[in-house]
């Protein structure tokens, strides 16, 4: 009962968003079945499925709710297990519950920079940004992509990969995408990020050909199944935010130490969203910051208090785990500026008890971006 119930508040929250959307950007009434398809599943069926659901359980994933969705948190090998490989060599993850959508028409630019703070109209094609599609009867469309995404993650990710494309891997950087035929399934689309910190491509795929690719890539011995939990931690590890918990809409890029997303043409038009807010704080002290830290004792959780060395509360963790790589304490929070520099000692409460934790830098662990030679 209390899973339909959330259910059908993600649906009503929807309906809410989607009747937005009409009204502030004029899509057609007829395009929001394809909207709320997957909202309106939920609804039927309690928890939404991705393409790899029976693989998952074929492989021994252990299925959980996240954010709708029934998603494998590990597998057979442990998290932390699986966590390490994917330091070492690469991890396969399904993250299909993300939806992949295409904005279309001759307006796409200026709706994109009308709800975010980077520099769209500067991007080029396939550098993160929709396909051209000829427009169909209106200057903005959205088309909803049903495909799955698989996240193959790790510094062996692009190794394996290339035994199964006819592309040179070398020539995409981080950040960029093509389309290619990927061991056998046409019409995939390779990006080359991930949520890792290591090298590693998402691989947007038809929901027909998602097994076939999964199995392809497991052949490899450098590949395992990875879950949740894994992916978790190593975002963390990472310095990487999740969306909910380490920002959100009353955060501003500059609070979450995430200015470098301002593009410099936006930064001097103040033509985005919260602008006249935002730009300032560029060039001041904003009252708060995103900070990394650790910790010895009990590993620090979302919500625990930090304090200051005087026992006064002044901030929040907002995500917070053992560090697999530094078998140490790690987590991110928000604290006043005057205590965010690296170094800096304060107090966190776990279990109703105070230890001492430092103002560290992020990511915790280097980052493997690839970049082009």
């Amino acid at each position: 009962m209390a899973a339909s119930v959330r259910c059908l508040h993600r649906l009503q929250a929807t309906m809410r968003l989607a009747v937005s959307m009409v009204a502030r950007l004029g899509f057609r009434l007829q395009e929001l079945p394809s909207v709320l398809g997957r909202q309106l599943s939920c609804a039927q069926d309690v928890l939404r499925r991705t393409p790899l659901y029976d693989f998952h359980l074929a492989h021994g994933g252990k299925m959980v709710e996240f954010a709708g969705w029934s998603l494998p948190v590990q597998y057979r090998d442990s998290h932390v297990d699986s966590h390490l490989h994917t330091r070492q060599h690469c991890s396969l993850f399904d993250v299909s519950h993300m939806l992949q959508t295409k904005i279309l028409g001759s307006d796409r630019v200026k709706l994109m920079e009308s709800i975010v703070v980077g520099d769209i109209a500067e991007l080029k094609p396939n550098q993160n940004k929709v396909r051209e599609f000829q427009n169909k009867g209106s200057d903005v469309g959205l088309e909803v992509v049903d495909n799955a995404l698989l996240a193959l993650q790790g510094p062996t990710a692009a190794q394996v990969l290339q035994a199964g494309v006819a592309d040179d891997l070398r020539k995409l950087p981080f950040m960029t995408s093509a389309v290619m035929e990927v061991f056998g399934v046409s019409g995939c689309r390779v990006t080359r990020c991930g949520y890792t910190g290591e090298d590693g491509v998402e691989i947007s795929v038809p929901a027909a050909g998602a097994v076939h690719l999964a199995a392809a890539l497991l052949e490899n011995p450098e590949v395992k199944l990875a879950g949740l939990a894994a992916r978790d931690s190593l975002r963390l590890e990472a310095g990487l935010c999740l969306y909910g918990k380490d920002i959100d809409e009353r955060t501003t890029p500059v609070e979450g130490s995430l200015g470098w997303t301002l593009g410099k043409r936006r930064r001097a038009a103040m033509d985005f969203p919260g602008a006249k807010v935002i730009v300032p704080q560029l060039k001041s002290k904003v009252q708060r910051r995103r900070v990394g830290l650790m910790c010895e004792g009990a590993p620090m959780r979302a919500h625990s208090p930090i304090l200051s060395t005087e026992g006064t509360v002044i901030g929040t963790v907002t995500s917070g785990c053992p560090s697999p790589c530094l078998k140490r304490n790690v987590a991110m929070g928000y604290v006043p500026y005057e205590y965010s520099r690296p170094g800096t000692l304060l107090l966190v409460e776990v279990r109703r008890k105070q230890q001492m934790a430092v103002v560290s830098k992020m990511p915790f662990v280097p980052t493997n971006y690839y970049t082009l030679k």
